[in-house]
């Protein structure tokens, strides 16, 4: 059953971002920083004079703002293009009416953009960029689908069916980075000390979760938690992550032991 990528979008702009712009530049208009609040949080980084990471809603309406084209659709195409990388699949697409539906409950994001134009954080026109930024939270996939996306980027952001690359090899490790300390809106922290993985959640309730170079998970189930995260996906992903001694910082010891565990050695 196919659901929105809602805030799981965020990776791909961002990822776009990080093939378009060097280091430098990028930081000029978005941080690295974990916010610490929610993820609609009306916040930034004051010493910077910008959102304090991708992954968060002002964050990912700065790096949408990045998206080169002439009109709307061409942005758009764009940002999508490195979903589709990603996918596998020429065939996705921002579902209308659901964008529809996610502009006329906006007034939040509109409010965050404005006032992020007010401060300088972008520039142009607000609704065109608001209109743009649902629309790339509206793409539809399924859980399969949004598994080979995260393959892909445990894969160096290469496809491992194709062969397409979605991002420059000299920025997956920023991408992922990203992902890892902000990528789970405010239990981020727990997300890292009970999984260690990177991953990316949406209120749809998806979770992207990439196992660098060794696979990527994709999870589906709508029931939210506190921070706005799958309950039952990140319970999932526990389980996974420890079964099968996938977190970044586990000891080569704790791998054998949950290798042994789970085959009854």
């Amino acid at each position: 059953m196919p659901f929105a990528l809602q805030s799981m979008s965020k990776v791909f702009s961002y990822a776009l971002a990080l093939s378009r712009h060097d280091s430098e530049e990028l930081a000029e208009t978005v941080g690295v920083e974990p916010s610490g609040d929610p993820f609609n949080s009306i916040t930034f980084d004051e010493r910077h004079d910008r959102p304090f990471n991708p992954m968060v809603n002002a964050g990912a309406l700065a790096t949408t703002s990045l998206a080169a084209g002439a009109t709307p659709e061409e942005r758009l195409d764009r940002i999508v293009g490195v979903m589709r990388t990603c996918a596998g699949d020429d065939g996705l697409h921002a579902d209308e009416e659901t964008a529809a539906a996610e502009l006329r409950g906006a007034d939040h994001n509109r409010a965050t953009a404005y006032l992020m134009r007010a401060q300088g954080m972008v520039q142009g026109d607000v609704e065109e960029l608001l209109g743009l930024y649902l629309r790339q939270c509206s793409v539809h996939v399924t859980c399969g689908q949004l598994a080979t996306m995260a393959a892909t980027l445990a894969n160096g952001c290469v496809h491992p069916t194709t062969g397409d690359r979605a991002v420059p090899k000299d920025r997956v490790r920023d991408l992922l980075s990203v992902m890892y300390t902000c990528g789970m809106y405010d239990s981020t922290g727990e997300w890292a000390y009970d999984v260690g993985l990177p991953a990316k959640s949406g209120v749809s309730g998806g979770i992207l979760v990439v196992v660098p170079g060794k696979m990527g998970i994709g999870v589906w189930s709508p029931g939210l938690d506190a921070s706005g995260n799958s309950a039952r996906g990140v319970a999932v992903c526990e389980e996974i992550s420890r079964g099968l001694g996938l977190h970044l910082f586990a000891t080569e010891d704790e791998d054998r032991l949950t290798r042994e565990e789970a085959t009854g050695d």
